[in-house]
């Protein structure tokens, strides 16, 4: 198979994608020792995504969600090849949105009937004491679209009314969109590494996520944690796994996902399971991004099976196309014997 692997590399990117033009390269290798012609393909404009339009890959893996346009709308990949009519990786530019809004992906799982935590949103000024707060501390404060824990320290849990305006502003003159404030849980963090092979059946690999306690005595999975690696991953006990499992795949399969993704999931202090968040473009540098990670860790998968699994969906839908193309060539054929 031809395929493409199509980044922006947009190092300014607070959101989610595969990560470096090093963890682009991880992909491209491995689909390489698979016997597949891969190549990658930085897109920094539209003549760039038409020329690998010309080119008519048999399929392009998106290494992220969009491609920023200086003055101009965002180009969403997704969207840009479905128009291609080109076979591309992963979900439909309607579901990433729920990668990208977190609050969309709350509200539309608590609709469905499954368990997020309790949120509002908030704007510097919004509200004038704690009275007026829809509920009480502690909170967790976090922007509404950035992921690798952008925006996320120890100020983020907030106990006092001095502190939630603090975080508000400085969150809100970072990112300039209102905040997404959540009740605190105080119990155990995980995440769900799901692959949807091409027969529907979900390849689920979860490990509990385990940050350093900071100076204040605090375990937050924020940006620096994540940079500096110091966050550790385990094999989660048997008797919580089917929970945290069951819920992963009830998001996975309400929000529309296809292919793979990644669902956080945390406990309150009383071990019940709520959804964080969901990951659709998850990282995949091969010795540090949680997906294959959780993959190696659970299941025993190496990297190159990971990235083998990732593609048997993708390639499911390539193959009925060059199929159809080659029996409308027949065809013409024959009515041109005719």
């Amino acid at each position: 198979m031809r395929i493409e692997i199509i980044t922006s590399l947009n190092s300014g990117s607070k959101e989610t994608g595969f990560g470096s033009h090093l963890a682009c390269v991880n992909v491209v290798e491995s689909m390489e020792r698979m016997g597949h012609m891969a190549t990658l393909s930085i897109c920094t404009s539209l003549n760039d995504l038409d020329n690998v339009s010309k080119r008519k890959p048999d399929l392009v893996v998106l290494a992220e969600k969009y491609m920023p346009v200086e003055g101009g709308n965002d180009i969403w990949f997704s969207e840009y090849f479905s128009r291609k009519k080109i076979t591309f990786s992963g979900s439909s530019r309607e579901t990433l949105k729920y990668d990208s809004d977190k609050v969309s992906a709350k509200l539309h799982l608590r609709h469905a009937g499954i368990n997020t935590a309790k949120y509002f949103t908030a704007i510097p000024g919004q509200f004038h004491s704690e009275n007026d707060l829809p509920f009480l501390y502690p909170l967790f404060l976090k922007p509404t679209d950035a992921a690798n824990g952008n925006g996320i320290d120890d100020f983020s849990f907030v106990q006092n009314f001095g502190d939630f305006e603090a975080k508000v502003l400085s969150l809100y003159n970072l990112y300039r969109l209102p905040i997404l404030v959540e009740e605190y849980l105080g119990g155990r963090e995980f995440t769900v590494a799901i692959i949807e092979t091409d027969t529907g059946r979900m390849i689920t690999s979860a490990v509990e996520i385990i940050p350093p306690e900071s100076t204040e005595g605090l375990r937050i999975l924020g940006a620096e944690v994540k940079k500096l690696d110091t966050e550790s991953l385990k094999i989660i006990e048997e008797n919580d796994i089917k929970n945290i499992v069951n819920l992963a795949i009830e998001a996975f399969i309400s929000l529309g996902v296809r292919g793979f993704g990644r669902i956080d999931v945390k406990m309150d202090d009383n071990g019940k399971c709520y959804f964080m968040e969901a990951n659709l473009v998850p990282g995949m540098n091969l010795g540090t991004s949680y997906f294959p990670q959780a993959c190696k860790i659970a299941n025993g998968m190496s990297y190159d099976k990971v990235i083998s699994l990732m593609l048997e969906e993708c390639l499911s839908r390539v193959i009925p196309k060059s199929m159809l193309a080659n029996s409308q060539s027949i065809e013409n054929r024959s009515l041109q014997m005719h």
